[in-house]
């Protein structure tokens, strides 16, 4: 929930209850002295003047471009040390003028340039053509602007620069490429310090990124079945993050909060795939450590169900575990053209998903296994394979298992109600 709508809605859940007798009204007076002003969100004026410089960078960039090849290089390079010492002169002046995000949007802008001005600086200079050496200086330029500005602005062009660094580095080696993991932590440790709901999604997106990047240099060696790294991967994430998100500081539990909720949406959208295009993973190598990343996910999410003394957690373990079991290509068996086990097993991954986050109170997690559930169904009823009416039946004898089973977690439920 954003800030303003929190307020609206505290105002009023203030004035109910001051009707009601439960407050007084100098007792609802000093509730509304206590809090902070909200701050300002962003108007008209900084929509335009956001357009508006950035119409303007570009018709520099376009008249540099134009007359590149007629500048003498020192011109060049001058002309760029200019470009980067405006750029945060001018992030800086809207910073003293009480305008963040233009003040934020110079500093992204800045980076920007920096990135360019490595690009154009080795093509002027005939540098080595290490393209990925070149992200990396990049993207510690853009992440050394982000730490000094606190620009949201800044830490995206450094997380997107990072990923492309570590995308290259996975092509060429063909493995997975742990120094974006030290990267990354800088990344978080920002998102964290700084309690921002943009650098915590920026940096959930890069970890995304880099999981999948990872699956697939897993392949290129041949080392691990792609799908089912990626599937461990993006299950540690969500444990993790369910982890991070049940102890500690509020901006911590936001951070872990975040990181589990693309951990959800990630892992329900590639089990749904699976489903889909190749009804479980082939039999192929599942080397101990990234089974190792997968089954720490789950123990994960246990371990923060004990933590917080609820059940969500724990489901949400249970949908990893099953999720795991699918990806793992175990469950096909020969002889058999349709995989009903595996199309259970996966529905019950979904519906654990569900229940977890209506359990939590969490609604991303609950859209996650929804979204999923969804996807897996219509995999299931319009694959190409076979015939409509064994799956039809297998629709329908899932379907009245699931209600005997709402039938019978709902008894307990009407017993506990007050009469």
């Amino acid at each position: 929930m954003s800030e303003r709508a929190y307020r609206q809605r505290l105002e009023a859940d203030i004035a109910r209850w001051q009707a009601d007798g439960v407050i007084t009204s100098s007792t609802a007076d000093a509730i509304r002295g206590a809090l902070k002003p909200v701050p300002d969100g962003v108007t008209i004026a900084t929509v335009v003047a956001i357009v508006g410089g950035l119409l303007i960078a570009a018709a520099f960039l376009a008249f540099i471009a134009a007359n590149w090849t007629a500048i003498a290089r020192p011109a060049r390079f001058a002309i760029l040390l200019a470009a980067i010492a405006g750029a945060y002169g001018i992030g800086a002046w809207f910073d003293r003028s009480r305008r963040p995000y233009l003040a934020d949007l110079a500093a992204g802008v800045g980076s920007i340039v920096f990135g360019a001005a490595i690009a154009l600086t080795g093509q002027m200079y005939h540098l080595g053509e290490d393209f990925a050496g070149g992200m990396l200086l990049f993207a510690a330029g853009a992440l050394v602007a982000a730490v000094l500005t606190s620009s949201r602005g800044a830490l995206a062009v450094a997380l997107v620069a990072a990923c492309f660094w570590s995308g290259m580095r996975v092509f060429e080696l063909a493995d997975v490429h742990l120094p974006f993991v030290g990267f990354w932590l800088i990344a978080a440790l920002l998102a964290v310090a700084w309690n921002a709901p943009v650098a915590r999604h920026l940096v959930a997106l890069a970890a995304v990124a880099w999981l999948i990047q990872s699956g697939f240099g897993l392949d290129r060696s041949h080392y691990a079945e792609p799908v089912f790294a990626i599937t461990a991967g993006f299950s540690l994430l969500l444990g993790a993050g369910l982890a991070f998100a049940s102890r500690g500081a509020a901006s911590l539990r936001a951070f872990g909060l975040v990181l589990s909720h693309y951990g959800a949406f990630a892992l329900a959208l590639t089990l749904a795939a699976l489903i889909a295009f190749a009804s479980g993973a082939p039999r192929a190598s599942l080397p101990a450590p990234v089974i190792a990343c997968g089954i720490a996910g789950a123990i994960l999410s246990f371990v923060a169900s004990l933590m917080e003394r609820r059940v969500g957690p724990a489901l949400a373990g249970l949908s990893i575990g099953f999720a795991l079991l699918v990806v793992s290509g175990r469950l096909r068996s020969s002889g058999i053209d349709e995989p009903w086990l595996l199309y259970a097993v996966a529905l019950a991954s979904m519906l654990c998903l569900v229940i977890s986050g209506m359990l939590d109170e969490v609604r991303p997690r609950v859209v996650a296994g929804w979204i999923g559930l969804a996807c897996v169904i219509a995999a299931i009823t319009w694959s190409v394979r076979g015939s409509l009416l064994p799956r039809a039946a297998f629709l329908a004898a899932s379907g009245g298992v699931v209600v005997v089973l709402a039938s019978l977690l709902g008894r307990p439920l009407r017993q506990e109600r007050p009469q």
